[in-house]
């Protein structure tokens, strides 16, 4: 009976020691490459295997600031790909991230990327004018607009926007996407989900707690 005590504590010491040492495996899965191979693997794996990270980059958001890529430093981040005059696909977008939105709106530690795919169009007031009519108070909520190419490169490159489909166009070649990626706190892909879709949100808040009781 002893033996069996001592046996038991020792497995539950050691799963805890292994738990709190970063090598357990996450249940959500990590994406290297642009058609969202999942790879689930603890962390210390993926630091190793995991090679895809966000870039970097410089835009100006809706209060003419300028955001970097350090605003996202250990920091859980969505992003989206949107623009102010479209009437199809992105006011159902930001329709359903309001809901995220909202829940999250006091945490600095969860951050929403919006970029525009007409900055030529969308300037930081255009923007401000926009986030200020979908009644969206976050601060956390950052619309950003700047050089069309690195947008784009940095939707089709970093994030896979339109995942293996639209991994070699360029700026010339319009990107219209329902698409939202999850990044964790090391900038390395997480989810990808159907913007259009209140499941898909409804997924993408419980994926982002996992995240956040990971860390």
């Amino acid at each position: 009976m002893l033996q069996t005590v001592f046996f038991r504590s020792s497995f539950w010491a050691l799963f805890m020691i292994f738990s709190c040492t970063g090598n357990k495996e996450s249940s959500l899965p990590y994406y290297n490459t642009p058609d969202f191979s999942p790879h689930f693997l603890s962390e210390k794996e993926a630091e190793k295997e995991i090679t895809h990270t966000i870039g970097s980059f410089s835009f100006t958001d809706q209060d003419n600031k300028a955001v970097t890529d350090q605003l996202i430093n250990h920091k859980i981040h969505i992003a989206s790909f949107i623009f102010t005059s479209c009437g199809s696909i992105c006011p159902v977008m930001i329709k359903n991230l309001d809901i995220l939105s909202k829940k999250y709106e006091k945490d600095s530690d969860v951050v929403l990327l919006s970029f525009s795919v007409t900055p030529e169009i969308d300037t930081p007031q255009k923007l401000k004018d926009f986030k200020k009519s979908n009644k969206i108070n976050n601060p956390n909520w950052y619309f950003l607009t700047g050089n069309k190419n690195q947008i784009y490169k940095l939707a089709r490159k970093s994030y896979f926007a339109e995942e293996d489909i639209g991994f070699t166009k360029d700026s010339t070649n319009f990107l219209h996407t329902e698409h939202i990626i999850l990044a964790d706190q090391n900038k390395k892909i997480r989810g990808i989900y159907n913007g259009t879709l209140q499941t898909d949100i409804q997924q993408l808040i419980k994926d982002i707690q996992v995240l956040k009781n990971d860390e």
